[in-house]
């Protein structure tokens, strides 16, 4: 699997704290290598648009949809609470 960013997630992803980049590597990293990993909470977030959510820490998520073989970074943002 690849990963490609929305211009809305690469805009996202350059206003994240350096302890949120690193936390979202992190979790990019296990998305790759297997998407049931536990600690990203993946889940489907709308089935409609087939839009899937993951967790990067306890605060922000991220969202993404599955085309192919790539990974498609929606948006990276706050967990809304």
């Amino acid at each position: 699997m690849k990963v490609r960013f929305t211009a809305r997630a690469d805009k996202d992803y350059a206003a994240l704290l350096p302890e949120v980049r690193k936390a979202f590597a992190k979790q990019l990293g296990f998305l790759l290598n297997r998407l049931g990993h536990p600690s990203l909470h993946a889940k489907k977030y709308d089935e409609a648009n087939d839009i899937w959510q993951a967790r990067v820490n306890r605060s922000w998520r991220f969202y993404f949809v599955i085309r192919g073989d790539e990974y498609v970074v929606l948006s990276i943002i706050p967990h809304p609470k």
